[in-house]
């Protein structure tokens, strides 16, 4: 049995705007398998934009030498619980990325990742599990970025920025670069909001807005 089969865990948009990627990538490794989408959400199979929808038992019996999933779902506490689980059932996370994407020099990515069209990775940078980096973002050199970290698009990560676990960076935001000895920090679970302009480090598990980013107080 040497049948390989690939799925992109959830069908909701960020899962459906992977599916041509996901397509364009084994084409360019000539690898010919069927591409199915994870829904838990299906009691039967149904057809989405083309691919077969079924829920995670139901990809997990089909029979196959090899599974691979990449995890298409935006709220990285969901991203890991998956993750572990379809590591504990001896399933593959699987790395996406786009024809065009950039990758230069010295470059660690864990599996996982989900690279859109239009990004670029430059040098001397290391990146955790299970990482998304939408459309047109970019993290630049000497940068050390956690597990389940999400870039919404348009995101401009510049050099000497180390980023923490499950942080969420919104569109289009900016952030300022750090130095070797001293790089700016966003911590855990920290939250930049769309278009914030980040000067300095955030602490873990807040959110900061604006230009400068501040932080959103909690009314």
């Amino acid at each position: 049995m040497s049948r390989l089969v690939y799925a992109i865990y959830g069908a909701s948009g960020c899962g459906r705007s992977l599916m041509p990627v996901a397509r364009q990538q084994l084409q360019r490794l000539g690898v010919s398998a069927e591409i199915y989408f994870i829904d838990d959400s299906l009691q039967e199979q149904q057809i989405v934009n083309g691919h077969i929808a079924l829920n995670y038992q139901s990809f997990k019996n089909l029979n196959a030498a090899q599974k691979f999933v990449l995890i298409a779902i935006a709220n990285s506490q969901i991203r890991e619980k998956l993750a572990n689980q379809l590591v504990m059932d001896g399933l593959q996370l699987w790395t996406v990325q786009a024809d065009n994407v950039v990758m230069m020099d010295n470059i660690e990515i864990a599996e996982g990742a989900a690279l859109s069209p239009f990004v670029s990775i430059t040098s001397n940078i290391k990146i955790g599990k299970c990482f998304h980096a939408n459309l047109y973002s970019y993290v630049e050199h000497d940068c050390i970025i956690g597990d389940y970290v999400t870039f919404a698009p348009g995101v401009k990560c510049n050099g000497n920025i180390h980023i923490e676990d499950h942080a969420y960076i919104g569109t289009g935001a900016v952030i300022k670069q750090g130095t070797p000895d001293r790089p700016l920090v966003i911590g855990k679970g920290a939250i930049v909001g769309m278009g914030a302009v980040v000067t300095k480090s955030v602490p873990a598990g807040v959110t900061v807005v604006g230009n400068p980013a501040r932080i959103l107080e909690k009314k």
